[in-house]
């Protein structure tokens, strides 16, 4: 079985990296990237996420509008906005999009590897 690729998006490269660690300790194929643009290249490239993990508040190109830029390129690949500055509205307007869930850091680690399998195996 291979395993399942988590693409994580923040601004904080350092969360971002350290999550994607903690990831490929427990079986996922992991990387990080610092924005949506170096998001959308790696959608074109030959490794393909199975499941986003998107930050909220970005400079440039927010999570939302990453996340329609995701929908739009790769239908299939599910989506988490795993943000620290979230509101119910954010939350609702991504719901609407596509998103497949909506997580508040700090999250513990257990139940976002519940979500990523449960986001992985749509």
């Amino acid at each position: 079985m291979t395993a399942r690729r988590i693409l994580v998006v923040d601004d904080e490269l350092d969360f971002g990296t350290t999550l994607a660690e903690r990831l490929e300790l427990r079986g996922f194929a992991a990387k990080a990237v610092g924005g949506a643009q170096e998001a959308m290249e790696i959608l074109t490239s030959d490794w393909r996420p199975d499941v986003v993990l998107l930050d909220l508040m970005m400079p440039g190109i927010d999570g939302l509008a990453a996340l329609d830029l995701i929908k739009q390129h790769a239908p299939k690949i599910q989506v988490i906005i795993l943000t620290g500055h979230g509101s119910t509205e954010s939350g609702i307007i991504g719901m609407q999009r596509g998103l497949f869930d909506y997580l508040m850091k700090p999250v513990d680690i257990g139940e976002l590897i519940a979500r990523i399998n449960e986001a992985g195996a749509k």
